[in-house]
């Protein structure tokens, strides 16, 4: 099963960066619409990034969601720490009786490489901020869309969705 909780959370982090910059207003219903996901997802998702500082968020009517540090200061790498906590990038399998030299090495083998290639992943994540990724997202846009969906359209959205 593909786990989509980093690509959703960064893309939120992201909006959230962008509204921002442009001084307006970010929901828990803006950030569901401009991704077409469910807003119960969005809140979600919101807990472990509020708990690890990334992002904040004030309650009530006219809530809002803030970063919790400047964008120059979060990571990737904090991001995906933060929603996939200790799940591994890739699970071995359990380990087997050793009737050979591959049965009997091939769980620590395999252990050995996920952990290089986690450690590779997590430092690439690392050397990338959310201010270096919004500068990457402007410069490559070709796409025409506006820099934020609008409100009205996000809280009929949230009317449409909020029972899904």
């Amino acid at each position: 099963m593909l786990d989509y909780r980093f690509p959703t959370a960064l893309q939120m982090v992201l909006s959230v960066a962008m509204a921002e910059q442009l001084g307006k207003r970010s929901t828990s219903a803006i950030l569901a619409y401009g991704m077409e996901a469910n807003p119960s997802l969005i809140r979600k998702l919101m807990v472990p990034l509020t708990r690890d500082g990334i992002i904040t968020s004030t309650l009530g009517r006219a809530g809002c969601i803030h970063l919790g540090r400047p964008a120059e200061e979060i990571t990737l790498r904090d991001i995906y720490c933060s929603v996939i906590e200790d799940k591994r990038l890739w699970a071995s399998r359990p380990d087997v009786p050793a009737r050979c030299v591959v049965s009997a090495n091939a769980c620590w083998y395999f252990k050995s490489i996920v952990d290089e290639a986690e450690q590779a992943s997590l430092n690439v994540l690392a050397g990338r901020t959310i201010a270096d990724a919004l500068i990457e997202l402007r410069k490559g846009d070709t796409s025409g869309c506006s820099d934020m969906p609008q409100a009205e359209e996000a809280a009929l959205y949230e009317c449409k969705n909020s029972d899904r």
